[in-house]
């Protein structure tokens, strides 16, 4: 596709003077910052906005080519000035979308790690995404800020998450980013071989290659580190200066089937919405916050959730060790050895069987037994360094939603009692106190049985009139 310098003045009126073009750009600079940029080399005035459609053709007949707009929502955007101390920018933010802006010079591997971030959002129950692609290379995912809770744990306060920025974004992208990793890599070296993969994404082997692993992150990049105050993405429908294409909305279960054809701007229509904040559901990304924020739910303190309430509560220690046929369906297919995901499958024994009550030789010797039966066991330094991790650490294992360990070592086989539990040691937990309430009801029904049986029998009546004769006299 042709660079902007070989872009003609008159493709960019014929697609921004479209009247359905300029109502998606007007609807998506809602409460938004907006910068327009001249050629692709900078932006004009800044904060500027956009109030009618029209003026969408006039800023291009004034040099514009393309449109940006900032990730945070503000009550007055033409109030805001360079050089704002935190607590002014928190004055006039209402909010902010997340925005996780994935880029790699190779399309196709942006398209694996766009439906890997849609597939882990969905995991924590959020319903409210938009995708779009960013007129180049890469896509940008999106959830609007309707879909927030109003408060999160941040540093032992409650902090309003709409303060939250750009602090906000990259702990969740970062988060993300580590519960992809590994499906990602796996994925990527499905597709292409490493050296094809380092050719492709203008990388040596030695770059994307780190003890003896492939980093999905040295080959695609979802931007973190560089959000901040003020942060501006491509507006959906615009155009992209160095490509000629349009950063088209597309659904989230097309991104795998998505071409670059699809954006020529003759054949764009504007029929999706990106942010669709009248279907955002409430609180549906509180526990992604949690998660994301809370780094004691992440890393040392083990939760449950209320199912009722949605309150997290201290995880029970376990009194005794919970016998083996309490095991859920995951555990007991890798206690049977494995040929790939051994180490995944090792942090997920290691965290499981301590939440289960399991003291630390214990552990040991199951472990050691159970990579005995290993194809290719792992190497036994290996084994205990992860070992020694318990007498530092104790956490529950890696929820059963998570797409890295049970579903991506494909051990995840449920079973009928699955669905009632978020997490593998949560099902021993409840499967061993339903066992000991069944037995305890059979037993309590054993002596109701008993004490029926030893009541004495009712009396006849001739019994009765004898009993009474013999009394008066």
């Amino acid at each position: 596709m042709a660079d902007y310098q070989k872009m003609h003045l008159s493709v960019l009126l014929k697609h921004y003077k479209r009247a359905d073009i300029q109502a998606a750009i007007l609807n998506a600079a809602d409460r938004k910052e907006i910068a327009v940029s001249y050629g692709g080399t900078g932006y004009g005035k800044r904060p500027d906005t956009i109030s009618y459609p029209k003026d969408v053709l006039e800023m291009v007949k004034q040099g514009g080519t393309s449109f940006h707009c900032s990730e945070e929502l503000w009550k007055s955007p033409e109030q805001i000035v360079t050089g704002m101390k935190p607590e002014e920018y928190n004055q006039l933010r209402t909010g902010w979308d997340l925005i996780l802006d994935i880029d790699c010079k190779e399309l196709d591997y942006s398209k694996i790690a766009a439906d890997l971030l849609v597939q882990a959002l969905q995991h924590y129950g959020i319903k409210c995404i938009s995708v779009k692609f960013s007129g180049n290379h890469g896509f940008h995912i999106g959830v609007p800020f309707e879909t927030f809770p109003e408060f999160v744990n941040y540093n032992g306060k409650e902090t309003p998450v709409k303060n939250l920025f750009p602090e906000g974004p990259r702990k969740i992208a970062s988060y993300l980013q580590g519960m992809i990793s590994d499906v990602l890599a796996k994925r990527l070296l499905e597709l292409d071989s490493p050296t094809l993969i380092a050719q492709k994404s203008g990388k040596t082997v030695e770059e994307i290659i780190k003890g003896g692993r492939l980093d999905p992150f040295a080959v695609l990049a979802i931007d973190t580190v560089l959000i901040a105050s003020r942060h501006l993405y491509r507006m959906p429908y615009s155009l992209n200066e160095k490509s000629g294409l349009v950063s088209v909305v597309i659904h989230p279960e097309d991104i795998l089937k998505f071409d670059r054809s699809m954006a020529v701007p003759e054949k764009v229509v504007p029929t999706i919405t990106f942010l669709e904040r009248k279907k955002a559901i409430p609180h549906e990304a509180k526990n992604l916050f949690v998660q994301a924020f809370d780094a004691k739910v992440v890393t040392t303190v083990q939760v449950e959730h209320n199912r009722l309430t949605g309150e997290r509560k201290d995880f029970e220690p376990i009194a005794s060790a919970i016998p083996e046929q309490f095991f859920p369906p995951c555990i007991q297919k890798i206690a049977g050895g494995l040929v790939d995901g051994k180490k995944r499958a090792l942090l997920i024994l290691i965290n499981f069987l301590g939440s289960c009550g399991w003291d630390a030789s214990a552990i040991e010797k199951y472990v050691t037994e159970w990579n005995k039966k290993n194809t290719d066991p792992l190497r036994d330094n290996y084994v205990q360094g992860q070992l020694r991790y318990i007498k530092t650490q104790k956490k529950l294992p890696p929820n059963c939603d998570n797409p890295a360990y049970m579903k991506g070592i494909l051990v995840c086989d449920p079973d009928g009692f699955c669905p009632k539990i978020k997490n593998p040691a949560n099902y021993a937990i409840q499967r061993q106190r339903l066992a000991a309430w069944m037995a305890e009801r059979d037993a309590n029904k054993g002596k109701r049985k008993k004490k029926v049986e030893e009541l004495p029998k009712e009396k006849s009546s001739e019994e009765v009139k004898t009993h009474a004769e013999k009394k008066q006299v």
